[in-house]
């Protein structure tokens, strides 16, 4: 996963467009390098002191901040330099693009349109979707016949399975399932919610009236929650950024109405305590915030004024990711539900986000080292027998 965007405020959180299909993944899946480990020079000594003196000095990092920030949109007297008329034609150009800024914001807005067209065409297969997956209709012949692999169809024709008992209802924990194949999900999901998503009987999402988009979450009746639906909203700024793009702006999630002790989102927590005077103990129980995929309707709020640095970026970070899992369950989970539920999807994630011309494999370089130590110590290993000492196995490499 990209690091986060460090010391911005979070109305530069862009995100790619609120379709339903962007071409590029969400401003947190950026592609960052993944650090190495490199031979050890002059220059990696400098940046290792340098690092030093950093962490040992927090107020020099801070002045050093502050110093670049308040360069940032300085003009360094260039533009001012040049003659009149060289800096009309300046002004000329800047004119020149704001016009295509607007046909920018134009594309973008038809883009949305087109997207939202195709949603409305998308909607009666996720209707029927969900009737299959809830038991209340069946796949035609021809949708089985035409989900069915080479390799599935010849298993039947040679193979009778004999079905015993009652026949479940649509496909069990189907939504669950889906979400624990989805790596993001997953990480959020802990034990104790999956007896709640259990009865989890639809995902869908729908376009709001301003930028934006709404994701639902129907459930069954469950002994945690007496919600029927659950959703969260996606909002935009209602101006768009550079290039159009429309920008993230925060994120609203409904209230959960808990049944008496049931709330997953939070734990009791017991501890002692002893009276000064008496010396009596009495066990105090009190509730404290827990992980569980249901903070995700409760997202965190952008940063005030007042936050300090450290926090901003903190809650900068959780902002991004809360964006990010709902894009994942937007572009991902919902148009592909089935590819998740068995698996399929993941083979078509972007595991290699990065190039892997720029990495090279650690197992070469230290295969060859140890060839060069095997053949430098060949002679003083051989035993009085004339007898070479076994090699050891070559690691495996992965491929």
């Amino acid at each position: 996963m990209a690091e986060p965007i460090r010391n911005k405020k979070v109305d530069n959180i862009t995100a790619p467009t609120p379709q339903n299909t962007p071409a590029n993944a969400a401003p947190i899946s950026s592609r960052a390098q993944q650090p190495g480990v490199a031979s050890i020079k002059e220059e990696d000594l400098d940046r290792a002191a340098a690092a030093s003196l950093f962490a040992q000095n927090p107020a020099l990092v801070s002045m050093i901040q502050g110093k670049l920030g308040s360069l940032v949109g300085r003009s360094s007297g260039y533009i001012e330099s040049l003659p009149p008329i060289v800096r009309r034609r300046v002004a000329g150009l800047k004119g020149v693009q704001k016009e295509h800024s607007k046909l920018e914001a134009d594309f973008q807005e038809e883009v949305l349109q087109l997207e939202k067209k195709y949603f409305a065409k998308f909607t009666p297969l996720y209707e029927k979707r969900s009737k299959i997956v809830n038991g209340a209709a069946e796949p035609t012949e021809d949708e089985v016949k035409a989900g069915k692999n080479e390799d599935e169809a010849e298993s039947e024709e040679t193979e009778k399975v004999e079905e015993t008992g009652e026949a479940p209802k649509g496909i069990p924990e189907f939504w669950l399932s889906a979400m624990k194949n989805q790596i993001s999900l997953a990480e959020m999901i802990t034990d104790r919610d999956e007896q709640a998503l259990k009865s989890l009987t639809d995902i869908r999402m729908e376009y709001l009236d301003r930028p934006g988009f709404r994701l639902i979450f129907e459930f069954a009746e469950n002994e945690y929650f007496t919600n029927k639906t659950i959703t969260k909203s996606y909002f935009y700024q209602e101006e768009n950024g550079y290039g159009g793009d429309f920008i993230y702006d925060h994120a609203e999630g409904d209230k959960i109405d808990w049944k008496a002790n049931k709330d997953l989102t939070v734990k009791i927590e017991s501890k002692k305590q002893r009276n000064k005077n008496t010396k009596q103990t009495r066990v105090v129980k009190k509730t404290v915030p827990t992980e569980s995929f249901f903070n995700f309707f409760n997202p965190p709020k952008p940063p005030t004024d007042e936050d300090d640095d450290e926090v901003s970026s903190d809650i900068e970070e959780r902002l991004e990711l809360d964006y990010q899992l709902g894009e994942d369950i937007k572009e991902k989970l919902i148009p592909r539900a089935i590819d998740w539920f068995t698996g399929e999807a993941l083979q078509f994630e972007q595991l290699d986000d990065f190039d892997e011309g720029e990495f090279e494999d650690e197992d070469d370089e230290e295969e060859d080292d140890l060839s060069e130590d095997r053949d430098d110590d060949e002679d003083s290993d051989e035993g009085d027998d004339g007898s070479k000492p076994k090699q050891e196995a070559a690691e495996c490499k992965q491929s």
